[in-house]
């Protein structure tokens, strides 16, 4: 697939931060009782959030923006860039913003402590931000909380992720690419709706696609990390919740299996490193909630299972590819 902007995409950012420390009062006749921390920081998470607008609109528009500015002045250049980024940030935006409120609505509705999201923008990166992270602490809530909070945010994420993607393909085409250069890789996924819309690739074609098409490949890899089952990335919540105590050796086995498929085959997977790192260093291990026998029923145990297996179609282990 080969993007509207062809530059490496960073890594997504983790989807959830460690849990905030736990509070207790004590209550008469009941002793200590777990209380919420008070969201008192309000101004750094909105400044964030609008520093991550500009700079989605800067990686969707910027080389709109100097190329018109170069012939027709530098106001002009700006309108263009606006007017051609926002079809990539307005989509990407709302993608992250329906993610990381899924995860705080439902945490609101179990009682759960949730800080507000914290969107991380980067200026330099193709997609112009990390993702966002939520702070949240788990063990206020019983199993049932903890699967449906880590659940909600990957599929409320994933609706609008579809549909952007359907609509921005409907504005792509198949086309020969540079012999020199760079193309996405595509998960099976976005294959196959590529096929569905486009019809089948032209040997030798890639798919050029619409900055609304590329918002939604970055939807579908921001879901798809967020859904592997290790720590508390979402789908360590998930995890845990079917498994319980037992995630965890679960979890270490697929984390050393992927540090030692990225090491032996570092040219191809060498960029992964990094967030392997990272989850190293957070550790595979999932707390408890507070009520680990709380009863999940067949509907969610098979929806949690789905959902760990839309890695298979999501992710792609290549997001980025040479043709040289």
């Amino acid at each position: 697939m080969k993007a509207f902007d062809a530059q490496q995409p960073e890594p997504a950012r983790l989807q959830t931060a460690p849990p905030a420390p736990i509070l207790a009062e004590l209550v008469p006749e009941k002793g200590p009782v777990l209380r919420r921390p008070v969201r008192r920081w309000v101004a750094l998470p909105l400044f964030l959030f609008v520093a991550t607008w500009l700079s989605t609109l800067a990686a969707g528009g910027g080389g709109q923006a100097v190329a018109v500015a170069s012939e027709r002045g530098l106001m002009a250049g700006l309108l263009a860039g606006l007017v051609e980024g926002a079809k990539f940030a307005v989509p990407l935006m709302i993608i992250l913003m329906c993610h990381e409120m899924g995860h705080f609505l439902q945490a609101r509705r179990y009682g759960v402590y949730a800080s507000f999201p914290f969107f991380i923008p980067m200026p330099i990166s193709p997609l112009g931000t990390l993702g966002a992270v939520i702070a949240m602490e788990p063990r206020i809530g019983d199993r049932k909380a903890l699967f449906d909070i880590g659940i909600t945010g990957p599929l409320a994420g994933l609706i609008p992720t579809l549909l952007f993607c359907v609509v921005g393909l409907h504005w792509s085409e198949y086309a020969v690419p540079a012999p020199q250069g760079w193309v996405f890789g595509d998960p099976l996924l976005f294959q196959w709706l590529t096929e569905w819309v486009l019809g089948p690739r032209p040997p030798g074609h890639e798919v050029f696609v619409h900055p609304m098409a590329f918002a939604a490949w970055a939807g579908l890899l921001v879901t798809s990390l967020n859904l592997i089952p290790i720590g508390q990335l979402d789908g360590g919540h998930i995890l845990y919740a079917l498994l319980r105590r037992r995630a965890y050796p679960v979890a270490t086995i697929l984390l050393v299996a992927a540090l030692l498929l990225v090491v032996l085959n570092f040219a191809l997977y060498g960029p992964w490193l990094l967030m392997l790192l990272l989850l190293i260093a957070l550790g595979p291990k999932h707390p408890p909630t507070r009520d680990d026998n709380a009863r999940l029923g067949p509907v969610r145990i098979l929806l949690g299972w789905l959902a760990l297996t839309f890695i298979l179609i999501g992710f792609t282990p290549q997001p980025i590819i040479s043709m040289g």
